[in-house]
């Protein structure tokens, strides 16, 4: 029998449709209704504050992001998060680590970050890496570099772009130091570009100034500034291993003896040249003997204390500097001025210090 009401009943098909699987309820409560996120939160400066004191290692990561940010609002944001961590910061140990292209910095950070915790503590690795000054953009690869070290759940590792600052070093690094000793790290790793000028901006913000050095590289001392070796309280010889072993300790020998030449340090610490092979973790254990012996001679002389009290006075006028730097540049009057200026001294017009000065004078007048 045919049904009238329904005619496509009437023809058999050898195609068959199964009942689709029932679709599952939307886990994501950030999905609106059309699909779309929904606005991400802002947190409010003393929900920060909780987060960071609390433990909380994604508020810490956002916290910092907002250190690093040029934005004015997320700016006036973390100056109220920086005040209300301040506090609670200042306990930890610093130690800045640079050294050659290819010494096995990453390698280096890791075996010695895992020895740290071996040992019972928090650390936090604050790794800057480059910004090309073409794109801005950096590679950001330290997390990478250092598998171990990231799983690790008593080590922190925050990659930073220098932004093109300094030498390389971020501008908001000394920030960032106080809201992870307020997380509760009790040492902190910060890891510079290279050697160069970011060295005197580490120096200054660190207890401790590691410099890892390469042999087998060509003429030993005249591979490095003498003004960088000056500061360094440790100078560790990395890769002294297999066939590279030997030249490691010929090295040792002649930085053992060019370091005796230098002034005595006002820590009264005599800096030492050691080797290590980070890779077979060898000579790794004796490198933190020699930070924490530094540690005890300059808190019973007192000199942590008082280089800590002339970092900050340091700072004072570092961070005076970089504002007014950033006002001027952001000026709108200077702004419109300054392409003028350019190719007014590109075609010999005026001079670089005229051209400076008719833009201070606007910048001061404005």
């Amino acid at each position: 029998m045919q049904n009238i009401d329904n005619p496509s009943e009437n023809f058999k098909s050898a195609l068959r449709v199964n009942p689709g699987v029932e679709q599952p309820p939307v886990v994501n409560p950030h999905l609106g209704a059309k699909g779309g996120r929904k606005k991400k939160l802002q947190l409010t400066p003393d929900e920060y504050f909780a987060g960071i004191t609390s433990g909380n290692r994604t508020v810490l990561s956002m916290a910092i992001t907002m250190v690093e940010s040029s934005l004015p609002q997320h700016q006036e944001i973390a100056r109220q998060i920086i005040e209300k961590c301040l506090p609670y910061s200042g306990k930890s140990y610093r130690v800045g680590i640079t050294g050659v292209p290819g010494v096995g910095k990453s390698t280096f950070i890791e075996a010695l970050g895992m020895e740290v915790t071996r040992r019972g503590n928090k650390l936090a690795v604050l790794a800057v890496d480059p910004s090309s000054e073409r794109s801005k953009g950096s590679i950001l690869g330290d997390k990478t570099r250092m598998e171990k070290l990231t799983n690790n759940p008593n080590a922190f590792i925050r990659p930073t772009p220098s932004a093109g600052s300094l030498g390389g070093v971020a501008r908001k690094t000394r920030e960032t130091i106080i809201l992870v000793e307020a997380a509760g790290f009790n040492t902190v790793f910060v890891e510079t570009v290279g050697v160069g000028q970011s060295e005197v901006a580490v120096h200054s913000m660190v207890d401790f100034f590691l410099l890892l050095m390469l042999a087998g590289a060509g003429d030993e001392l005249q591979g490095i500034k003498r003004g960088i070796m000056e500061m360094a309280d440790l100078l560790v010889i990395n890769k002294a291993d297999s066939n590279n072993r030997e030249k490691a300790l010929q090295a040792q020998a002649e930085y053992a003896g060019a370091l005796q030449l230098f002034p005595p340090k006002p820590s009264g610490w005599v800096p030492r040249a050691v080797t290590t092979s980070a890779l077979f973790n060898q000579g790794i254990e004796e490198v933190w003997n020699i930070v924490e012996d530094y540690a005890r001679l300059t808190q019973q002389n007192n000199y942590f204390f008082t280089n800590r009290v002339q970092q900050s006075k340091f700072w004072i006028y570092e961070t005076i500097n970089d504002t007014l730097k950033n006002r001027f540049y952001n000026n709108p009057e200077v702004q419109k001025l300054l392409s003028e200026m350019e190719q007014n001294v590109l075609q010999n017009k005026i001079s670089p210090f005229e051209a400076a000065a008719r833009l201070l004078q606007v910048y001061e007048t404005k």
